[in-house]
């Protein structure tokens, strides 16, 4: 079968021909028709996320869209480490394939899902989000940080703050929903100046997609801004500012109610992220989200798999 295959760590993918997957106990082939390339596909595929397998040559795409033998159209996560999404059939477990709406498309869901699930599973799982509070995204202008916002809002969100670097993007996140938008720019001090405010004003949960100086910056405002002792959940879900850590002074937990958790593969179970999958399946066929996708043919995987296009590329099959 056609696919981009991975020969070795840190190697970028070749389209070419690997063997079929042939369904086992607990697995079923799935004809893919569409495969988005996200972050985490590319970290697993270059063996340098904690899940990567490390097993080469392999199929990259950590998710996808499909039809079963039976003829359902589904989502399918985490296939088999060796066969992947990006190829025209992929061997997925079972129980981990999610309808998708007749008012769904292919290419949409497919980009959807990840960004979606990210969100989901971090505000609903991970830090039990009700209707009517606040919500810090941090990293707004990114794919999944505008899924984050319109998501936010679906649920109800009583207001939405937007940070990140893009000044531009952050007006076009301000059209999709956030309440405010807060432009990281060189001068941190000025922006954690800003950011105590809102914590004063009240902010119940932050969604981190960047980590870095500037998630520091909003760890050291909560800590200053919230005085009566209510929680602040902070989940960390990306590290987009390309820093793994931070110094966090111990007074900064010790003076503040601030929760501290992560969200993603381990720290959410499988059931969990299909659960934030299909709600997020259901706003999105009813037009509540908008998410800014490129089909390419997966042909071109070796020209499109390092670009710095801002839309989500969305391998078809």
């Amino acid at each position: 079968m056609k696919a981009a295959v991975v020969q070795g760590a840190g190697l970028a993918p070749v389209y070419g021909e690997l063997e079929e997957p042939q369904p086992r106990e607990g697995f079923e082939v799935v004809t893919v028709s569409a495969a988005a390339l996200t972050h985490l596909t590319k970290a697993r595929a270059s063996g340098a996320h904690y899940s990567s397998a490390g097993l080469f040559p392999n199929v990259p795409g950590v998710d996808g869209v499909g039809r079963t033998a039976d003829g359902r159209r589904v989502y399918f996560a985490l296939p088999d480490a060796k066969f992947g999404a990006m190829a025209e059939k992929s061997l997925v477990r079972s129980g981990q394939c999610v309808a998708i709406p007749d008012g769904l498309e292919d290419v949409t869901a497919a980009a959807i899902a990840n960004p979606g699930m990210s969100v989901g599973a971090a505000l609903v799982e991970r830090a039990g989000f009700k209707a009517g509070e606040t919500v810090l995204v941090h990293g707004a202008t990114g794919s999944a940080g505008t899924v984050a916002v319109q998501y936010a809002k679906f649920l109800g969100a009583a207001k939405v703050v937007a940070t990140g670097r893009n000044v531009e993007e952050l007006e076009r996140v301000k059209s999709l929903g956030a309440d405010v938008v807060l432009p990281i720019t060189a001068d941190l001090d000025a922006f954690e100046k800003t950011l105590i405010a809102e914590f004063t004003s009240g902010i119940d949960v932050v969604i981190d997609y960047l980590w870095g100086e500037s998630a520091r910056r909003i760890l050291s405002a909560a800590a200053r801004g919230v005085e009566d002792g209510r929680p602040v959940r902070y989940v960390q879900v990306g590290s987009a500012a390309g820093q793994e850590s931070i110094d966090l002074p111990a007074s900064a937990l010790r003076s503040s109610s601030l929760v501290l958790m992560g969200s993603g593969l381990k720290s959410v179970s499988m059931e969990g992220l299909l659960r934030a999958i299909e709600k997020v399946f259901e706003a999105a066929s009813q037009g509540k989200l908008q998410i800014a996708a490129k089909a390419v043919p997966l042909a071109e995987v070796e020209t499109w798999w390092n670009t710095g296009d801002r839309s989500r590329i969305v391998f078809t099959i």
